[in-house]
């Protein structure tokens, strides 16, 4: 039986990890739409925000599908949709590659799966899609999390061969509850204390309380890096290794912010069982099938 490099929330103590494989598995000299220098950034920093990265219309179109999406009584009243805690606003819509919208036909856009394919250097499926929305005033906050962290122990993605990306669907002001990451914490595997309670996935996506770090464990990874903000205008695109500490605070303005997602895996990369609970996510989570997404 082979030994799980990452173990968490497995009954022992907090305590952080190296990192076991590449952060660019075909290095900074990859082919794809990304350059040299940029791919160099995203490996030393495991992050790179690129400013207005798709055009006008397709964030515009993206924006209609958001509209209608949401008013769709079947997904509105299906697991696809995520409601705030407290003030029950939309707060996040799942697996909307697979809607009939402008979602689906942007998963597969080389500018977004086309960086995925250079950063992981194999073909790519979605792990999972969304919208996450933050309404003026209600939209509340995404607790410090590794993205990766979830999806080993509750999805079994075996290794760090993911990449995710956010989409800026309206302007992202450092007001407005915005994206923050810590600057090389991709390097760092914190594995958290504890176990997973069942289902968990019902309470998490609405507010995380497995998963997410102390303050020692924050003040040590700031010991290392800075946290950066995803301040860009509707068009701007973060992409972001899957174990970089993350979240995002509040947004209490009277300005809203949306947001699309992807993650991209690789094919080699395909989820087995989970590490860390007996019973995987459903689907509209975490895909389970890796078919690859058409090139070109």
């Amino acid at each position: 039986m082979t030994t799980d490099p990452y173990p968490s929330r497995t009954g022992g103590e907090q305590r952080m990890l190296d990192r076991q494989e590449p952060v660019l598995w075909g290095g900074v000299d990859a082919p794809g739409p990304l350059t040299r220098d940029q791919l160099a950034q995203f490996e030393s920093d495991g992050f790179i925000i690129l400013q207005n990265w798709l055009d006008e219309d397709t964030v515009a179109a993206c924006l209609d599908d958001v509209e209608a999406l949401g008013a769709n009584p079947e997904i509105a009243g299906s697991e696809q949709s995520i409601l705030e805690p407290d003030s029950g606003a939309l707060r996040s819509l799942f697996q909307v590659h697979k809607t009939d919208s402008q979602f689906s036909s942007l998963a597969a856009d080389d500018r977004l799966a086309g960086v995925a394919r250079q950063i992981v250097n194999d073909q790519v499926y979605v792990h999972q899609s969304r919208v996450n929305l933050k309404p003026a005033l209600h939209g509340q906050s995404f607790s410090w999390h590794s993205d990766f962290e979830t999806w080993h122990v509750e999805d079994g993605m075996p290794a760090m061969r993911a990449v995710s990306c956010s989409v800026a669907l309206t302007d992202n002001h450092s007001w407005n509850g915005p994206l923050l990451l810590i600057r090389g914490s991709h390097l760092r595997y914190v594995a958290f204390a504890g176990h997973t309670p069942d289902d968990n996935y019902r309470t998490s996506l609405r507010r995380q309380e497995h998963g997410s770090p102390d303050l020692d464990t924050l003040e040590e990874l700031l010991a290392e890096g800075d946290i950066v903000e995803f301040d860009a205008p509707a068009g701007s695109v973060a992409f972001f290794d899957c174990n970089v500490m993350h979240g995002s605070p509040d947004n209490i303005s009277p300005v809203a912010r949306t947001n699309g997602f992807y993650v991209y895996n690789a094919v080699s990369n395909a989820l087995v069982e989970p590490f860390g609970t007996d019973t995987p996510r459903p689907a509209h989570i975490a895909e389970r099938a890796a078919a690859p997404l058409p090139v070109g």
